[in-house]
């Protein structure tokens, strides 16, 4: 979404994130900024930002195509992997709930994810670019009908609110042996029900777990070290087998809304049969009926 810079000053590293052409508002950056600086206050492990000489956090950069805006950021240590252990699943786990203790009622001035915008416009936009992949598109369409019923009906009491991150993987997150889990690009950051994050995670590692007896079981450790630091209650439970099928319905939209920007090849119709494998998949290992009328 954004082009990334390694910046070294002798053994100290940093990350330059330039945003793309008309991506983010300044206001959508100051707020992604003030969350990770309320974050880094209450001793959480993420990427922050880091101002310059004149105590600003955003450049703005006069690039061909109009202006850009940059950011500085902390380096998280350690590496990515996605093959890690079931016992580093447990302190992914402890480190978001650590996380969604510090976000939960901490608004931002930013996107509010909800059945309009993840699924009803995601859906549009999607059949919009791909005219052609009929199968694919009512699928979606028939899983956005499904998914809205779920969000519209859920027990909003029940189910903790705040600031959500809502890109948690492993290709967001760094392990290291001394400072533990460090969390990064908050770039999707907006308000959202904090188990969207739980969802989320829980299906990239099943899409980065061929093997499901694998996936099960740093599942439930990751469940397990969430639940060390806060409870899970049994709304949200329920809805965490949903929340990533409208997260992903989205992202699918994302990708073709910034198809111009990105010049991307991997953006064709193969493309779009293998990420709606990838919910069937979801669907199917967590027996999902949406053709169930109830």
């Amino acid at each position: 979404m954004n082009h990334l810079y390694i910046v070294q000053d002798g053994e100290n590293k940093f990350v330059f994130r330039v945003y793309t052409h008309n991506w983010r508002t300044k206001l959508e950056i100051e707020e992604e900024l003030r969350l990770l600086t309320h974050l880094k206050e209450n001793d959480r492990q993420v990427a922050f930002p880091i101002a310059d000489k004149s105590n600003k956090l955003i450049q703005e950069i006069e690039a061909p195509e109009g202006k850009r805006f940059g950011v500085l950021f902390s380096f998280a240590k350690g590496t990515k992997t996605a093959k890690f252990t079931e016992q580093t699943s447990f302190l992914i786990g402890q480190s978001l709930a650590e996380v969604h203790q510090s976000t939960e009622n901490f608004e931002l001035t930013r996107t509010s994810y909800n059945a309009e915008n993840l699924l009803k416009n995601s859906v549009l936009k999607t059949k919009e670019f791909y005219s052609k992949n009929i199968d694919e598109i009512e699928f979606l369409e028939k899983l956005s009908v499904f998914l809205t019923d779920k969000m519209e009906n859920i027990d909003k009491r029940k189910m903790r609110y705040g600031s959500v991150h809502l890109d948690v993987w492993f290709d967001n997150l760094h392990i290291d042996d001394e400072t533990g889990i460090t969390f990064f690009d908050f770039d999707f950051c907006g308000n959202g029900y904090l188990c969207f994050d739980i969802s989320y995670f829980l299906f990239q590692l099943l899409a980065t777990n061929l093997n499901e007896e694998e996936y099960q079981i740093k599942a439930d450790s990751f469940i397990k070290g969430y639940e060390t630091v806060t409870e899970i209650s049994n709304e949200e439970k329920e809805f965490i087998n949903y929340g990533c099928l409208a997260i992903m319905t989205y992202y699918i939209s994302v990708q073709c809304d910034r198809f111009n920007y990105w010049t991307n090849i991997f953006l064709n119709e193969d493309h779009l049969k293998r990420m709606v494998g990838n919910l069937k998949r979801w669907i199917k290992y967590n027996k999902i009926e949406i053709n169930k009328t109830e």
